[in-house]
């Protein structure tokens, strides 16, 4: 897929859009990205944002409850959101003929969400099925992204489970719904992306005549996630009464992506080699060898590369017998990250690693609605639209030095370690410990 070249605008009221027009393309991708996500949460209220994205789609001033699905599918295209750490966004790829009448539906819900008690006793019942599903009645449901981050930072709105509580969930007001939006889905906090085959200077018309009449709102100030890392190793426990194996989950704190790109980038290269294919080194040691782990995986940010804001975290999960220890596994783990710190990967890891991930970031962008959504993150979290086409070319430049680098950086002294302990388990939650 070519990579387009983005063109901006904002409008009197702060809405940014970035508008990326493919020619040749038949569809758009439409996104709509507020800058508000589970860390932007108040204390009490664990689960709100992904909440209120949920009654975003159950109506607005001229949109009938669950219309805004149904007029997308009927144009033929496809409609979804999702919140994240530091953002909720709202997405949807139609024929190009349908762009207007996409933003007119999300022009409607920035405007005036339908936001009735009816609608949050609906949503929240929704949203704690969901929860069921996904972490409470599923083996290793939300692990490690809802747990681990309790033992790896200190903050509140670093620390906490972003699917929520049930008891703060079942606390939400529609008087806090409506702060909520008043705050953080004002214009002037959010990101428009457009994407595909359409007119320029069309889409541009079709923006303005949608979102201008939107009034501007003072949003909240930005929620201030900054916090040192570990003074040294934290250890804890997580139960888990479905899991036939137990597991474990390293975190360690990353570069700045927005900062020191290279040196986040350079982590995602170490992640290739450590995990990526069969002949990675943990791979071979831990699965192929002398069998350690049933699996082992690494990455960067809880949700993916380049999802979040500083502090992001740079993750290794392993599910094993209960004959492997943790300590076995991190054994293991540390010796290999010593090496490349010391020397770097060898020539042939390198080229291979190199590769794998640019060709992954193709792939992961290759489809309209991954592009769209991915062009509106960087834009918002970033403000570079752009790296979605740059990416893939950077990757390819890490060096074996910057390799090392980031090796050095994943000390055994900064991180944490999350044991998940399987069907046995009684303890309701985790063990917090600090070394």
């Amino acid at each position: 897929m070519p990579t387009p070249i983005p063109r901006r605008l904002t409008l009197p009221n702060g809405l940014r859009a970035v508008l990326c027009p493919m020619p040749g393309v038949p569809a758009v991708g439409v996104s709509v990205h507020y800058d508000v996500g589970f860390r932007s949460e108040p204390e009490g209220r664990t689960g709100f944002a992904h909440l209120f994205e949920h009654l975003m789609f159950q109506g607005s001033e001229s949109v009938d409850r669950l219309e805004h699905f149904r007029q997308v599918q009927a144009a033929g295209g496809a409609a979804n959101g999702s919140t994240h750490q530091d953002y909720t966004d709202y997405y949807q790829v139609v024929p190009s003929a349908a762009l207007e009448r996409v933003l007119f539906l999300e022009a409607d819900r920035m405007r005036a969400p339908k936001l009735t008690p009816e609608n949050l006793r609906t949503q929240l019942h929704v949203v704690k099925e969901e929860i069921r599903l996904n972490v409470l009645n599923k083996p290793y449901g939300g692990f490690p992204w809802t747990v681990l981050p309790g033992l790896l930072y200190s903050t509140y709105p670093n620390a906490h489970n972003g699917y929520g509580e049930f008891s703060d969930l079942e606390r939400a007001t529609v008087d806090e719904c409506a702060r909520f939006f008043d705050t953080y889905y004002a214009p002037g906090n959010a990101v428009l992306t457009i994407t595909g085959g359409f007119d320029p200077e069309r889409a541009a018309d079709l923006v303005h005549r949608h979102f201008h009449d939107i009034a501007a709102r003072p949003t909240g100030p930005a929620v201030d996630l900054s916090e040192p890392p570990p003074a040294g190793e934290l250890r804890g426990e997580h139960p888990d009464p479905h899991a036939p194996l137990p597991a474990t989950a390293v975190g360690y704190r990353m570069p700045d992506a927005r900062t020191e790109l290279d040196a986040y980038l350079a982590h995602m290269i170490l992640s290739s080699i450590l995990t990526g294919g069969d002949a990675s080194r943990l791979k071979q040691r831990l699965i192929h060898g002398a069998p350690v782990v049933t699996d082992v995986s690494t990455g960067c940010g809880l949700f993916g590369a380049l999802e979040a804001r500083d502090p992001d975290t740079f993750l290794c999960v392993a599910t094993h017998t209960a004959q492997t220890t943790t300590d076995r596994f991190l054994d293991v783990l540390d010796e290999e990250l010593a090496d490349l710190a010391a020397r770097g990967p060898r020539d042939v890891e390198l080229a291979r690693a190199t590769a794998l991930s640019a060709a992954g970031t193709h792939r992961a962008y290759d489809s309209l609605p991954a592009r769209t959504r991915a062009m509106g993150t960087q834009e918002l979290l970033f403000g570079r639209a752009e790296l979605v086409g740059d990416i893939a070319n950077r990757l390819a430049a890490v060096t074996a030095e910057d390799v090392a680098l980031a090796a050095k950086g994943l000390r055994p002294d900064q991180r944490a370690v999350l044991s998940l302990r399987p069907a046995s388990a009684t303890a309701p939650r985790p063990v917090l410990t600090g070394s």
